[in-house]
């Protein structure tokens, strides 16, 4: 297990790429972290998209919602480039597009909207009961069990630690919710718009599998296709990576080929902070579709 006071190089490596570099006006170019495989990862898109649009914001406003669509897959072995699109600023919300974009073609694309801080009536749904992180085992740790099917993914290092609810290897089970616990493996700084980067990474670490979970008795996880289609991420309290996060994600259907999902991000203390939906492609491969790579 890596402690937060040690830095991970996935952690590290992160935070260094949160830091675009800037090519003209409202445009930025963005380097892509080492990954197991030649795709991108939705997650990093989504947060590097969120940094160029934060870039053109004043700076009393945050990230409160962001909508985004995968287009294309993206390749790791060449920069993104970002454009930025000013909206609308008005005098509470400010309100950008983004286009993520590789080889002259749009890979992504985002809307997302900043809001001043102001007082207002407040409600949420609690958070379920669930064992504190420091009964769980790290997944890392589980995954270099001999029994782990796919231990070359299963055992990479990644920005966050994370611990699982419902630990693998346990007998399967027809559930539709999969929490886990998440920490940032680096110490971020004090600075909201980091740490919102940050949750928009995590927001998108296996979001888009959760629909698989009441399926894992009819078919196994290197038969089917899955991809995500769209993402969506509300900011509803300041957020804080370098303590435990519970993301409690779940699926409430599947169909048609799709897989719709939801996500909430609660702290320790039981305080909602974040909320995510993604839809994602569901299919279960045939023959044919071992050459298609587009969804």
């Amino acid at each position: 297990m890596t402690s937060p006071l040690e830095p991970s190089n996935r952690a590290t490596e992160l935070l260094q790429l949160l830091q675009l570099e800037r090519i003209d006006t409202r445009v930025w170019r963005g380097q892509n972290e080492a990954r197991f495989g030649a795709r991108l990862f939705g997650g990093q898109v989504l947060a590097q998209a969120l940094v160029a649009a934060t870039n053109t914001v004043a700076p009393d406003r945050h990230c409160h919602s962001l909508h985004g669509y995968f287009l294309r897959p993206g390749r790791a072995d060449m920069p993104v480039i970002y454009q930025v699109e000013s909206i609308r600023d008005g005098k509470s919300f400010t309100t950008r597009r983004i286009k993520a974009i590789q080889n002259g073609e749009a890979i992504f694309s985002m809307d997302t909207s900043f809001h001043i801080q102001e007082p207002g009536l407040a409600h949420q749904i609690d958070m379920q009961e669930i064992p504190e992180p420091e009964s769980l085992v790290d997944d890392r740790d589980i995954a270099t069990k001999p029994s782990d099917p796919n231990p070359q993914w299963t055992q990479r290092e990644r920005p966050f630690e994370v611990r699982s609810i419902f630990q693998r290897g346990r007998p399967v089970e027809d559930h539709t919710s999969q929490p886990i616990w998440i920490r940032y493996q680096a110490h971020v700084p004090d600075v909201q718009s980091l740490h919102r980067y940050l949750l928009t990474y995590a927001s998108d670490m296996s979001l888009v599998s959760t629909a698989v979970l009441p399926h894992r008795r009819e078919v196994q996880q290197n038969q089917l296709q899955v991809a995500s289609l769209d993402h969506a991420l509300w900011f509803h309290h300041d957020v804080d990576v370098n303590d435990w996060l519970v993301y409690i994600k779940d699926t409430t259907q599947a169909g048609a080929g799709r897989g719709f999902n939801r996500g909430a991000f609660y702290t320790r203390a039981g305080k909602l902070v974040a909320s995510a939906l993604q839809e994602g492609v569901i299919r279960v491969r045939t023959p044919r579709d071992d050459s298609q790579t587009s969804v």
